[in-house]
């Protein structure tokens, strides 16, 4: 018996439905992202008012555009405006009109307030609709791509060595104008022209060596209270007459090393490790705080330091004050010092104290080994004037610390695991550390608003009429 096919028929005209609504599926995320957005209390837009009298796209419109292309996994301002012609979704969300790339780009580029204000208001909802509280948040931090290549990159001593060839450069060039029978350049090339253009990339790299320079010394400074705390640990070891094992911590080094590098592209990105195979990318260091319970990210910043072991203060600063401030924080042992600990769990600037903190001392694997599913007895408690580094261990091998821990491996990896493999951010679009900033705020709204549409809270936002 012969196959049955549909017949597919494209010679004759296709009618739209009078509802572009009939063509999105009821489940579809941008239903919930308009009600969403159109629910929040947001004040902060920046329209054009310059009374040029042109007419301009809705902001909420524009807002709710960037937060459903993200979501949906489309970054470019330019796939953003094809999506308005082609996806069904994405034209019922623009109802039938077409922002061109630079409006989008514009909008995002420019409301760098909105963005952050969007994201304390969903968060602030969310918590007034009884699905997240600030209880217990992992940190963590992940290398995303900048808009750069590491091949535009030079570094401290490889500058130096071009700086001493552009010399020479110019020398021999400056003597070859000089001597009446030298030998003459290409057609089209001047010795002015050339000795111009190398004096002009000496001054280029001569500024790269000197913001090298200037980042050492501002790492040094910023290293300089985690030795003191260091040292002041030693001494108090010795004053209680227990021994002090190991060499004496080194000070802070103000000099650049070789072989830091500085990028002409984005200058303000960084090379860094980046995965588990040991290579280096420039890319920058994204941070979230992701709460335990809802998975949501309420805390985001981008670093431009190498590794996390100065991050955990001013990531959980970066929670908004009006969702309230955690009991307890997990992050792994890169986040782990003394000195953030401590700074953390007393209150630092004006923060609230009484958090807690579980920190892994070392790495810990995925696997759980057989010993690990045994019952273990109760570690000693800690006496009074304990060091951070004995209360930790103490913490993480209790049974009640070994099992909020394990909280972190289910929350934050998984939401990087997710924004990296299912949408597809792997790069951040614009440069600058203020721009990348506005880009990660972006990607975490985008995320939030994806969890909260899994977690029922379209249907809460139709009960409240």
């Amino acid at each position: 018996m012969a196959a049955r096919l549909v017949n597919i028929d494209r010679s004759t005209p296709m009618l739209l439905p009078p509802d572009l609504r009939d063509w999105v599926r009821e489940d579809d995320l941008v239903h919930f992202v308009l009600d969403a957005v159109e629910a929040l209390p947001l004040t902060q837009f920046r329209i054009n008012n310059r009374g040029t009298g042109s007419e301009q796209y809705p902001p909420r419109m524009l807002l709710a555009l960037l937060i459903y292309s993200y979501a949906t996994g489309t970054f470019s301002s330019r796939q953003i405006e094809a999506l308005t012609y082609v996806h069904v979704a994405v034209r019922y969300l623009c109802a039938n009109t077409h922002p061109d790339h630079d409006t989008i780009c514009t909008f995002r580029r420019e409301n760098k307030a909105l963005l952050q204000e969007t994201f304390v208001r969903v968060l602030e909802l969310a918590a007034e609709l009884k699905l997240m509280r600030v209880g217990t948040v992992a940190i963590d931090g992940t290398k995303v791509l900048a808009n750069a290549s590491k091949h535009s990159a030079v570094s401290y001593q490889r500058a130096g060595e071009m700086i001493a060839e552009l010399n020479l450069e110019v020398a021999q060039l400056l003597a070859k104008a000089e001597a009446a029978d030298s030998t003459p350049l290409q057609d089209g090339l001047s010795i002015p022209e050339e000795i111009a253009r190398r004096q002009e990339r000496k001054a280029r790299l001569e500024e790269a060596r000197r913001i090298i320079e200037e980042r050492a010394k501002e790492r040094a400074q910023a290293d300089a209270p985690e030795y003191q705390a260091k040292l002041e640990a030693r001494k108090a070891k010795a004053e209680r007459g227990e021994k002090v094992g190991g060499r004496p911590p080194a000070p802070p080094d103000p000099t650049p090393g070789p072989k830091e590098q500085y990028n002409f592209t984005d200058p303000e990105s960084r090379i860094m490790k980046a995965g588990t195979g040991g290579h280096f990318e420039q890319t920058y260091n994204a941070q979230a705080v992701v709460e335990a319970e809802s998975m949501l990210i309420v805390g985001q910043r981008v670093s431009q330091a190498p590794n996390d072991k100065e991050q955990m203060v001013p990531t959980l600063q970066s929670i908004p004050a009006e969702i309230g401030h955690p009991e307890s924080v997990l992050v792994d042992s890169g986040f782990y010092s003394e000195l953030a600990t401590r700074a953390v769990e007393k209150g630092v600037d004006g923060g609230a104290s009484g958090i807690t903190v579980f920190a892994a001392m070392g790495r810990h694997s995925h696997h759980r080994s057989v010993a690990d599913l045994e019952v273990r007895p109760e570690p000693t408690v800690p006496p009074d004037g304990a060091s951070v580094a004995e209360v930790m261990a103490y913490r993480l091998q209790s049974a009640a610390g070994r099992q909020l821990y394990r909280l972190r491996k289910q929350t934050v990896e998984p939401v990087f695991g997710i924004i990296k493999e299912a949408l597809g951010f792997r790069r951040f679009l614009m440069r600058g550390l203020e721009k990348v900033s506005l880009e990660w705020t972006l990607v975490s709204l985008a995320w939030n608003f994806k969890r909260l549409a899994t977690l029922g809270m379209g249907a809460k936002l139709a009960a409240m009429g």
